[in-house]
């Protein structure tokens, strides 16, 4: 029997670990909480991605389906971008420690994620869009991977870069959060599998704001406070989304509820002192440690599970 390539979308478990690093990192450098659990959670998300890039590489070599293919595919082709975003954060996040590695890390997932999003932006001016498949995730390429960019460049003293990064973000968060409204409004409902990627909607405000912040050196401000503004309605908006979350089943794609939530947390906790916005702040990083400790534990049993179907055959 052929292997099948490994979905694209357990890249969302890197990104998701990555997200709740982010949220304790921001909530360390506000409340004063240990900086060696950041330090940890960090290195898991780093570990969880150099595995699934070896994992991926070596599923590949057996796939009789080849990576172009792969990326070619409507559902999982925007999600490949969580690699390269995957890298950027961890390279920002290396630099303080070993600022050549760092800076190397960053500008290395950044031209491939950039090459990746011209790509595919191509090929989708070329109307090669299937309307019915498209869902949350094609927010990744552009604009969530603009925006982590513009952060992670900022970090690494490349304002420049982290400038025009963010320029493109925020175009193409006008431009793809547009087509994606239409095609929930106009189009029958989205396969089930697709349903977690309606998270990333709330994103966007709120990697941004934190790209802001990184540019500006800033944590008020006029921009700061849209972005929050920006941030809040999109998280109503995934309370208006919860009666749909709680009918889908599990799958992995249920990991692309982690980063968006982290980054709201991070963000929150970053840009305002006000306490009503700290209490939010506090729900929301609770909300990013059960979601994915529970994310986790369904993971492995389902893991446990396949392996005993299998060894039963």
């Amino acid at each position: 029997m052929t292997a099948q390539r490994i979905p694209m979308i357990t890249f969302a478990i890197g990104f998701g670990l990555a997200g709740l690093a982010q949220t304790w990192s921001a909530a360390d450098a506000v409340w004063g909480l240990s900086p060696m659990i950041g330090d940890v959670l960090w290195g898991i998300a780093a570990l969880a991605w150099i595995w699934l890039l070896v994992a991926h590489t070596v599923r590949g070599f057996a796939a009789e389906q080849s990576l172009i293919s792969q990326l070619r595919h409507p559902a999982q082709g925007p999600v490949a971008a969580l690699a390269p975003a995957l890298g950027m954060f961890l390279g920002a996040r290396l630099y303080p420690m070993v600022p050549w590695a760092g800076t190397t890390l960053v500008l290395a997932s950044i031209a491939v994620g950039a090459v990746f999003a011209g790509w595919i932006l191509g090929r989708w001016a070329r109307g090669n869009i299937e309307i019915d498949l498209v869902h949350g995730g094609y927010l990744l390429p552009t604009v969530a991977a603009g925006y982590i960019a513009a952060g992670s460049a900022a970090k690494i003293g490349w304002i420049g870069l982290g400038w025009g990064a963010f320029g493109v973000a925020t175009l193409f968060w006008v431009l793809v959060f547009t087509l994606i409204l239409a095609r929930l409004a106009l189009r029958p409902a989205l396969p089930a599998p697709l349903v977690p990627s309606l998270a990333i909607l709330m994103a966007p405000p709120a990697v941004g704001g934190g790209a802001w912040i990184a540019l500006t050196g800033t944590h008020v401000g006029i921009g700061v406070e849209i972005l929050l503004g920006l941030t809040a309605i999109l998280v109503l908006l995934q309370l208006g989304l919860m009666p749909l979350y709680r009918r889908t089943p599990f799958t992995l794609g249920a990991w692309s509820y982690t980063f968006p939530l982290g980054a709201v947390a991070a963000f929150v906790i970053s840009a305002t002192t006000n306490p009503i916005w700290a209490g939010i702040g506090v729900l929301v990083v609770t909300a990013v440690i059960l979601t994915v400790a529970t994310l986790s534990v369904r993971a492995v049993l389902i893991a446990r599970a396949s392996l005993t179907v299998a060894a039963a055959a």
